[in-house]
């Protein structure tokens, strides 16, 4: 079914899906661009008359959860719960219009699961293999993929976890990693036997050949496909050794479902779970293997994850007796100010954090005016998202209604004209509806904000033109005042109708402003005219650029007290970076064996200031950090070598502050001595993130 073809169904039934976030951390702007595209594709179904179902969940199974729930002195559901609580709560202030948001770790889950499992070991697609696997030997445990760290064995990129690269976007088992180290105690693994269960994703490879190839998928997504395709494709391991946290194979005393394999059963369960709570939906109507004649099915994910989405996911569905997806929508991923999103420099921002300072309907316009339907990346410069939103839609979209609804309330009575003075001119905003419709129907957003952009610019040159401010003067002249601005409110409407979808918020306070009901897509058609509307009251406020850095001020603070907390709460994960350096994980990583609180209360902590600091010769890593201990200490400086030159040029340190150990002794190096050491976190490379309060009078100060 073309795009075209699909839009003018007038009988579409929709179930779409976002990719699930994990529960174990918050929701950040990278995450949104996902959410908010499909929100947009839900909301713009529905305006079309549609019936778009948009039922996702939390994916709450791993080891990560299960470790950090131990960390925080709670149960793992605890945890899942809270964090389901917190998604939940910033994508209702997106403004995300789902239908249900579920649990992957719920009764529905288990269910499919083991149902989709059962049915695919009778057909034969289930094997069993005794394999390597990484163990711990200090820990005593089987590690799971991402408690296995190294270089990737196909490019070489380093601090990659056991699974799959995030560079190159490469899958291995955790065997193969060049280098390997674990998170839990920084031992290197040793390699011990264990018997996985393995499903036989060749046995779909004809298939999946075909359905790739089918326009199920974007070109550029098929290609990469096919690489793997053509190569062979390899039985794809969906078992885990215990300790884990998830559900237990049928049959099995400690072998698990590997996270990857219920994971994206959580868009059936979520969808069952909604049809349980809305009996008149019927399930088999959108999952039954005969159901692709009946309804349509669409996921969105990111770039990174399409190797599970379009081919495990398709074959196990087919495995399982399931429809498969009419179509998988891959977007790119979010930089900030043309860099990837980076803790070092602040600008790894969470959803809660940009809520906290700024509406939540700008983002929406700046991510639709950016985002196409190819997975190119999309930036988020926050300078030109202050101008295009001031200028977009305040100046040019809100600015129609302002400056023509004065003249209709205090002249008029809030009564419009019986007709248009310019039928021509608003045919040209009937006539753009298919064009805009295809654009948001392909996901081609950022066309579509063109063409409305384009019809704004279109209204505010007429109402410049005639100038109904001037005619206001003249009594004589009243009536063509009242078909002027009665145009321009027409005009307004037509694109406050075709910017539902993106600003949902701003449709519902122009309605009430409008004061003839819900908008629908063909509201366009029929002008709005004879009508009485209510007064005008601001609709949108421009973007202060205090704001904006208001909110990456205390995204930066929140990130540095995550990494002191971090620092205090956990001993040095990971391989020591040159004596320096905690290579503290997120929070959602494995703890240490405990200390006693004695013991912890011998780390004197200090906030510094970083006076000098300098390349050092021959090494790949290190800086050579000169830090002012200050305060008691009568400015006693120490010399600390810090592996953090991935992340920072030495003249952008100095002159800031950091936190150390200060009571560490100092540790002889190839390069000199190093006094204390100078904590950082984040997973490594350019995302390394120094404390950097710009505060001067902190120096010497004890951290709490």
């Amino acid at each position: 079914m073309s795009h075209a073809e699909s839009s003018q169904n007038k009988n579409r039934k929709i179930l779409i899906t976002s990719a699930l976030p994990y529960a174990n951390g918050p929701i950040h702007l990278g995450h949104m661009v996902e959410y908010i595209q499909t929100d947009i594709w839900a909301r713009f179904q529905r305006l079309r008359g549609h019936s778009c179902i948009f039922a996702w969940a939390d994916d709450a199974h791993g080891t990560p959860i299960m470790l950090r729930a131990q960390q925080e002195g709670i149960e793992p559901q605890e945890l899942i719960d809270k964090m389901k609580a917190e998604h939940e709560t910033d994508f209702n202030d997106f403004l995300i219009s789902y239908d249900n948001f579920h649990s992957t770790h719920s009764e529905e889950n288990k269910f499919f699961a083991e149902q989709i499992y059962l049915a695919a070991k009778e057909k034969g697609n289930i094997t069993t293999k005794v394999v390597k696997q990484s163990y711990d030997p200090e820990a005593n445990m089987f590690l799971p993929d991402r408690f296995v760290k190294g270089e990737c064995p196909k490019c070489g990129t380093a601090d990659q976890y056991g699974d799959n690269c995030e560079s190159c976007g490469a899958t291995y088992s955790t065997t193969e990693l060049k280098n390997p180290y674990s998170v839990v105690s920084g031992a290197t693994p040793i390699e011990k036997d264990s018997e996985h269960y393995f499903f036989k994703v060749s046995d779909y490879s004809d298939f999946l050949k075909e359905w790739v190839n089918g326009g199920a998928v974007q070109k550029e997504i098929a290609n990469k496909m096919n690489e793997w395709l053509d190569g062979g494709l390899n039985d794809w391991d969906i078992s885990r050794d215990a300790p884990y946290w998830g559900f237990k194979i049928p049959g099995t005393k400690d072998k698990y479902f590997y996270v990857w394999l219920d994971a994206p059963i959580g868009y059936i369960a979520s969808f069952k779970n909604y049809c349980d709570k809305n009996p008149e939906i019927n399930f088999d109507d959108y999952w039954a293997a005969d159901a692709e004649d009946k309804t349509e099915l669409y996921h969105f994910i990111g770039k990174d994850i399409a190797y599970f989405h379009t081919l495990f996911w398709p074959a196990v569905l087919k495995a399982g007796n399931f429809r498969v997806p009419t179509k998988v929508f891959c977007h790119g991923f979010l930089n900030v100010n043309g860099q990837k999103m980076s803790k070092s420099r602040g600008t790894f921002i969470t959803a809660r954090v940009f809520l906290d300072h700024l509406p939540a309907e700008p983002l929406r316009y700046y991510y639709a005016a950016k985002l196409s339907n190819t997975v190119d990346d999309i930036d988020l410069n926050l300078e030109d998202f202050q101008q295009r939103i001031n200028s977009d839609l305040v100046g040019k979209v809100v600015n129609i209604a302002s400056r023509c609804a004065g003249f209709i309330s205090k002249k008029f009575d809030g009564n419009l004209s019986n007709s248009l003075a310019d039928e021509a001119l608003y045919q040209q905003f009937i006539d753009a509806s298919d064009s805009i419709a295809e654009a948001y129907e392909s996901r081609r957003y950022s066309k579509a904000m063109r063409e409305i952009m384009a019809l704004a610019d279109l209204a505010n040159q007429y109402v410049d033109e005639k100038q109904p401010w001037v005619l206001a003067k003249d009594e004589a002249t009243l009536p063509e005042v009242q078909a002027i601005c009665s145009q321009g409110l027409n005009m307004f409407r037509a694109l406050i109708t075709y910017l539902k979808p993106v600003l949902p918020e701003l449709a519902e306070k122009s309605e009430a402003f409008l004061n003839a009901g819900e908008l629908q897509w063909d509201s366009v058609e029929s002008p709005l005219l004879g009508a009485e509307i209510n007064k005008f009251k601001a609709l949108m406020t421009r973007i202060e650029e205090d704001k904006v850095n208001a909110m990456l001020e205390a995204n930066k603070i929140l990130l540095a007290e995550a990494a002191v907390l971090q620092a205090k709460t956990s001993t040095q994960n990971g391989k020591e970076k040159g004596g320096s350096q905690v290579d503290s994980q997120l929070a959602q990583d494995p703890i240490s064996p405990t200390i006693e609180y004695d013991d912890f209360a011998k780390i004197d902590l200090r906030v510094v200031k970083i006076i000098k600091a300098e390349h050092v010769e021959g090494a790949d890593k290190l800086l050579q950090l000169t830090l002012d201990l200050g305060g008691e200490n009568g400015g006693e400086q120490r010399n600390v070598f810090a592996g953090i030159k991935s992340a920072y040029d030495p003249a952008e340190l100095e002159g800031k502050m950091t936190v150390m150990v200060a009571n560490l002794a100092p540790r002889k190096m190839r390069f000199g001595t190093s006094e204390g050491m100078v904590l950082a976190a984040g997973p490594g490379g350019e995302d390394l993130f120094v404390l950097n309060p710009d505060e001067g009078a902190l120096a010497g100060m004890r951290v709490k």
